[in-house]
């Protein structure tokens, strides 16, 4: 049976640790590294060793009581959640790591948030009770209030696959069939075995134990609990269908792409298709590799349940379905912040954007863009963290050195309400029209492509092409020049001709079709925003509150529990960023901070933010809302305000 297992925590709650042990329990190392010696296992990158965090998620091979075991070790500092997400998409179950001390942090709430997202069964372990200051008892507390009330504590409740009464109640309770037979006939070990199987895989209960990794209390014991309770039904007999979930690089820039079979099985030259739904390419398998570590081995074949990485598909991109499988749903761990890459001006800036484009690749989110107005390479990053490893990054692997401006908020823009947009791109010998109807979404919905054109007026092939142009970017919104974003966009109707109508005509047309409905409409500026909760003694909320008002925050009536106030709400990132530095200080590190990114809301303070940016929307060298017409062999141009009264559709 293959079972690929995640391992997830928070910072420093020993998920590292944790799993050198499970390695080391498996024979499947000689000896258990350590995070502080700089020699674990799955942290193999210098920059791990320097930094003692995971920075990116490399995973092991298992064998165990006839299982094959893919552990992924994943990043557990906020900066890196997208490389964590990725992991989650092909994880069959997770392991959250919880500090029996710290007990549950913001990270944490962001790892279960993932997870219920992409329903993958999950098992918490408390570790470090060893230390002083543990308590397991509250922190399984914290777990129930905070993330889930369905959830028990196995670690003295079941052995060797028998449950003692508590937990054969707490399984009976969940299944009216099973309730009655244990009020009829008591305890069936065969029974409630599956049963509870059936309950952890289908995420209606969720287990934890408690431990210590650095002291070996608790692992084994726990492992063998995680095997008996753990199943997949991979089938290796359907069409192959697998997901490309990371992308790395070898020094001679071989592509080495890394998938999840989900079906069926892959041999060598075997050719694939890939891509997205709609953008398929076909290649031939030329190398498969099992990873181990670092280290890998070349095999013939993989097959369904399994990960393993392929040489020889050059263009696959994270999150694309490969054979059978159509891909992976959108990323929720999206940066708040830009950048600029600084570097000396000997380099050649397109050389580069070379090296840049190659890191976009293995992290689709820092989503590189060269600005040729300004000749200047920007990013997306989700902090400063995350700056301080590409800089190391670059000059161990492409031997040069950057640096980076201090990272600004990504702001988004969006429209209020429905309006339409026409392009007309006709200079001599070329010929389209395109009309469009722009209308708002929900917030984090992002930009939703719909077609209502009839083949009478522009035949599907012509239809096709305006979709991919409308969606082969990010497109620029009218106050700042930021992403639009939050739209439904739905192609209504168009114009070509059999003779002049040629390459890049429609994208010209939906181009400018898009600016000029954006043009009409009431557009609005969006920011990053943090879900906050705040927990702090009574006396210091009035502190908070007010703290949180000047951010431009909303929050909840507050929650007296004790001598605490717990508060919630939101706040926009652009105020409240650097606010952990000094909750710490007056709270004394007594009190607790946790934020999550929660998108995009309006901008509090639009008009300061535009001025500030100053685009000039009529001097975007990408955009215009000006169409071309033709008239006795000439074009000429017609402005966004008279556009409409001179289209050929109308």
């Amino acid at each position: 049976m293959n079972k690929t297992i995640g391992i997830l925590a928070h910072v420093d709650a020993g998920k590292t640790t944790f799993s050198e042990q499970l390695l080391y329990h498996t024979k499947s190392i000689r000896q258990r590294g350590r995070v502080d010696h700089q020699d674990a296992f799955l942290d193999s990158h210098v920059i791990e060793k320097n930094r003692g965090i995971t920075i990116f998620a490399d995973q092991a091979v298992v064998s165990y009581n006839n299982s094959t075991y893919f552990l992924i070790d994943t990043p557990g500092h906020v900066d890196f959640s997208p490389e964590m997400e990725r992991a989650v998409q092909v994880m069959d179950y997770a392991i959250v790591i919880i500090s029996a001390v710290e007990g549950i942090e913001s990270h944490t709430e962001t790892v279960w948030q993932l997870l219920r997202k992409h329903k993958v069964p999950t098992f918490f372990f408390i570790n470090k009770i060893d230390r002083e200051g543990a308590d397991e008892n509250r922190v399984l507390d914290e777990i129930k209030s905070h993330l889930t009330d369905s959830v028990i504590d196995i670690t003295h409740s079941f052995h060797h696959g028998v449950m003692d009464e508590e937990l054969a109640e707490f399984v009976a309770e969940r299944d009216e069939e099973l309730l009655e037979r244990y009020m009829e006939s008591g305890y069936a070990e065969d029974i409630w075995l599956q049963a509870l199987q059936k309950m952890v895989r289908s995420n209606e209960v969720f287990l934890c134990a408690a431990g210590s990794a650095l002291q070996d209390i608790g692992i084994s014991g726990f492992f063998e609990k995680l095997d008996l309770l753990t199943t997949t039904d991979y089938n290796t007999d359907q069409p192959f269908a697998a997901q490309v979930y990371k992308i790395r690089h070898e020094e001679n820039g071989n592509r080495i792409t890394f998938l999840k079979a989900h079906s069926g099985s892959l041999c060598v030259r075997d050719e694939v298709s890939y891509g997205g739904k709609d953008n398929r390419k076909s290649e031939k398998v030329t190398q498969i590799r099992r990873y181990n570590g670092s280290t890998f081995q070349a095999v013939d074949q993989a097959s369904a349940g399994e990960l393993f990485a392929v040489i020889g598909l050059s263009e696959a991109t994270i999150g694309d379905g490969v054979g059978n499988h159509v891909g992976a749903s959108p990323q929720e761990s999206v940066p708040a912040l830009k950048s600029k890459v600084l570097f000396d001006p000997s380099l050649h800036p397109k050389e580069v954007l070379k090296w840049f484009k190659r890191l976009d690749a293995e992290d689709p989110t820092l989503a590189v863009v060269w600005d040729e107005h300004f000749q200047e390479i920007h990013i997306h990053v989700m902090g400063v963290i995350q700056l301080e490893v590409l800089q190391q990054v670059v000059r161990d692997r492409f031997g040069f050195s950057v640096s980076f401006s201090d990272p600004e908020i990504l702001y988004k823009e969006t429209i209020e309400a429905p309006v339409n947009g026409y392009g007309h791109f006709e200079p001599l010998r070329h010929y389209a029209e395109v009309h469009l109807k722009i209308e708002p979404t929900e917030r984090s919905s992002g930009v939703v492509l719909a077609n209502v054109c009839h083949a009478d007026a522009l035949s599907v092939g012509n239809q096709n092409l305006v979709l991919h142009h409308l969606s082969e970017r990010d497109h620029h919104g009218l106050l700042t020049g930021s992403p639009l974003t939050d739209v439904k966009i739905t192609l209504l109707t168009g114009r070509g001709h059999n003779e002049h109508t040629s390459g890049g005509d429609f994208r010209e047309a939906a181009y400018r079709a898009l600016r000029q409905g954006l043009e009409k409409a009431e557009n609005r500026l969006l920011e990053p925003i943090y879900r906050f909760k705040i927990k702090v003694d009574i006396e210091q909320m009035g502190r908070v509150l007010s703290d949180i008002q000047q951010a431009s925050g909303r929050f909840e009536a507050p929650e007296m529990n004790g001598e605490k106030a717990i508060i919630e709400g939101t706040v926009p990132v652009a105020t409240f960023m650097n606010y952990s530095t000094e909750f710490a200080s007056f709270t004394h590190g007594k009190g607790m901070l946790r934020l999550l990114l929660a998108g995009y809301d309006r901008c509090h303070n639009e008009a300061e933010i535009i001025e500030k940016i100053a685009y000039n929307k009529d001097a975007d060298p990408e955009y215009t809302s000006t169409s071309i017409f033709c008239a006795k062999g000439h074009g000429y141009k017609v402005p966004w305000n008279e556009a409409e009264s001179a289209m050929h559709c109308l």
